[in-house]
Order: structure tokens, then sequence, then C-alpha cells
């Protein structure tokens, strides 16, 4: 595929007139936050505790908001992603120990991921057995990325986000509580017990995940080379206020319907399981098939359906972003707008991680388990990712002029404390 030569004289970007053109890595990245592991924790989450952790979510919102905006801003800004700046400036070893980090635990999370859709899809075509559905999913995941032309590929995407308003249907057809959904909104009120410490543990690791900052970045970066009016700002700063400006617009909507979408997930399980015998789920698509009885048949296909399509949408994503890590670690020609042929290696890195996700399900894992732990796993791992950031984005020799500001830098921190808190807080539980 020939990339369209670049218009040098075109120095500042474009501006695009509908929203939906504007809008791309930030909503494609919320999307993909809410996979089958969020969906799984915010039912866990729902069913155990009620509605007392809705302040968890509205609490991430500004936090995760500022980290994938200063991802972006990255990408953006210097023409690498996350692992190609650390590449850059840091020494091998942290390299290297993020990168495998950042693989092992995307390649647990799409086996979780490839598992509920494969369980789900179960549940509503129950003649074909599981393995088919493992199989299929795996292969228009990673065959999607493979083949399709970029453009196209990144217009699929952001249709399959709109799979995420199934969970909004799904609330409007059970009773909820609103006074006390409001109340556990703004009324945070903290346990001691382990199971406590999990559970936000859990929900702040799968609403702020490494994987998505790392796909995010790598995006901008596709857009440089995809968009012919498009250059990294320290080559052409005088883009900067208008594509940070979309950074921030696309940023905002994006994780704005992410929380959103984990709300209405919370809340249905709270006003449906919650206090029932439902509370302690052993699969993914038991917390599906919990509410046919309970919501109605309705109410538990969209839920299906729900978690079929944001895992088409998230298998990708995590496949994508190790790909995008592993590549720019190694020095491999990396990116979508590629064929395949001029980037065999990290074409090959896709397939391999979705493989090997696939593979993992013949283990004798609760499945919902498994997604609720990745999370936890994701938030023990976002901590230091998160002060590497930090130290990028605040960083002028890296970032130029593209410098973070002062709020978003006091944001940004507030964000890697917060993680670093609940962190210790489940690891303090352990003892």
């Amino acid at each position: 595929m020939r990339r369209a030569k670049k218009d040098r004289s075109d120095v500042v970007e474009p501006t695009k007139p509908r929203l939906l053109a504007i809008l791309g890595p930030g909503l494609v990245t919320g999307a993909a936050d809410d996979d089958p592991s969020g969906i799984a924790t915010y039912s866990q989450a729902g069913a155990q505790f009620g509605f007392q952790l809705g302040w968890t979510l509205l609490l991430t919102y500004p936090l995760m908001v500022v980290i994938q905006a200063i991802s972006a801003r990255i990408g953006r800004t210097t023409g690498l992603g996350i692992a190609g700046n650390v590449r850059r400036h840091y020494p091998r070893l942290l390299l290297h120990s993020l990168v495998a980090a950042l693989t092992f635990a995307n390649i647990c999370n799409i086996g979780a991921d490839l598992g509920a859709m494969a369980e789900a899809s179960r549940l509503l075509v129950p003649i074909v057995p599981g393995w088919a559905f493992l199989g299929a999913f795996a292969v228009i995941c990673a065959g999607g990325q493979i083949f399709m032309h970029h453009q196209r590929y990144v217009a699929v995407l952001k249709w399959l986000t709109l799979s995420l308003f199934a969970y909004f249907a799904v609330l409007c057809v059970v009773h909820v509580h609103w006074d006390q959904f409001l109340l556990g909104l703004i009324w945070p009120r903290p346990g001691l017990g382990k199971g406590f410490w999990l559970m936000v543990c859990a929900i702040l690791g799968t609403t702020i995940s490494p994987y998505l900052f790392f796909w995010q970045a790598a995006q901008e970066v596709e857009d440089t080379k995809t968009e012919p009016a498009r250059e990294p700002l320290r080559r052409r700063p005088a883009q900067g206020a208008q594509a940070l400006a979309r950074i921030r617009l696309d940023t905002l909507i994006g994780m704005g319907i992410s929380n959103l979408v984990a709300l209405a997930i919370m809340a249905t399980a709270a006003a449906t399981l919650h206090g029932t015998r439902h509370t302690e789920l052993d699969s993914a698509a038991q917390a599906a098939e919990a509410l046919r009885p309970l919501a109605g048949s309705f109410a538990f296909a969209l839920f299906a359906l729900g978690i079929v399509g944001t895992g088409l949408l998230s298998v990708p994503v995590l496949a994508g972003s190790a790909a995008y890590a592993l590549g720019e670690a190694r020095r491999w020609p990396v990116g979508l707008s590629r064929q395949p042929k001029q980037a065999k290696a990290f074409y090959a890195a896709i397939a391999i991680a979705t493989l090997a996700g696939a593979i993992a399900n013949v283990l004798k894992v609760s499945p919902i388990k498994a997604l609720v732990w990745s999370a936890v796993v994701n938030a023990l791992a976002a901590t230091p990712i998160m002060v590497l950031l930090m130290r990028i984005a605040t960083n002028s020799s890296i970032m130029g002029k593209f410098t973070i500001s002062w709020r978003s830098r006091l944001i940004g921190w507030s964000a890697t404390a917060v993680m670093a808190v609940a962190s210790f807080g489940f690891l303090l539980s352990l003892i």
C-alpha cells in the first residue's frame, strides 16, 4: 500500500466539520476500555456491592481523560509510540521489562476476552460448540487487522463502538433505585476488607489500563503517516493548537462514553443481582444469563451481544498495542497502515498474541476470576508506567514546547497516586 505524499506546504492541521471524522483514537480507546474484562468487573462490582462503588467511575473519569490525552500527546508530538520514546531516552532494561509486562498482561486479557465472547455466544446459539466460536473470533480479530486497509479497519472499529449502547438499552428495561444509585455515585463508603480493595483495584485497573496508553499513542502516530497534512508536532509546531484541541475533544468524549457505559453495567447488575444468590459469578456468561429470569430475555440477549461486540473491538486493541510496543522496542517496521509484507514481524506479533490468548482458554480457570484478576494485574502494572508517562510528558528535550500544562501535571500525578494507593491497599489486604 503506497502512502499519499505529504503536502509540506500545509503546516496547520485542517479542521474537519463532522464530529465522527474528528473522533478517532480517543473514541475507539474509550470503547475498547469496556471490553469483556471491564463488563465482568463492573457486573461483579454491582452484584457484590450494589450501588456502593459508583463513585469509583466518577473519580476515574478526569484521571483517565488526562492520562489518555497525555499518551496521545506524546505520540502526536514525537511521531513515536510510548515504547519508541522509552527506547530512545531510557535504559534498555526498563524498556524490555515494560514491554514484557505489557505483552504478558495483554495475552492474558485476550484469552479472557475471547473466552467470554465464546461463552456469551454459546448462550445465544447453544447448538454451536464453544471452541468453534473461540476459533472464529480469534480469526476475525487477527484477520481484520492483518488484511483490511487501515482506514477501512478504523471505520469498522468506530462502528463497533455502537455495541456499547446495548447496555443503555438493558438499563432501560430494569428497575433501578435511582436514589441509591445517586448516593453511591457521590458518597464513598470505603471498606477495609480484601474483597473491597480487590474490587476497587480491579475497577481502576480496567478503566486506566496500560494497553490503552500504548494504543492511543500509536494511533496518533498512525495518523501522522496516513493523513497527508498531519506531521509530528516537533516538526510542525504550527499544527499544535488544532491538533491538541482535537485530541482533547476526542478523549473527553471517548472516555465519557466509556464511563457512562460502565455505570450502566454496574447499575444493571446492582439492580438485578445484588442481594440474590448471583453475587458470586462463576463465568462471564453467567452475568448475562442471570438477567434472564430477573429482567427478561430481551435484557439477557442485549447483555450477551454487548459482550461479543465489545470483544470484537477490544481484542484487536489488546493485540495491536502489544505488537506496537514489541515492534518499537525491537526496531521493527510497525503500523497498521503498512501492508503485511512491509511489516511481517509486527503482523506476526498480532497473530501470535491472539492465538496465544485463544490457547490459554484450555486452562481450567474460572473465566470471571481471570477477567477480574487481569484487571488487578493491570492496576498493579499501571502505576510504574504512569510514572514513566509523566516523566516523558514533562521532559522538554523529548516534547519540545509541547510539554503538558501544570493542570495536566497535577491531575496526571494525582491519577498515578490514586492508582498507587489502590494497589497498595489491595496488597495490604492480603497480609
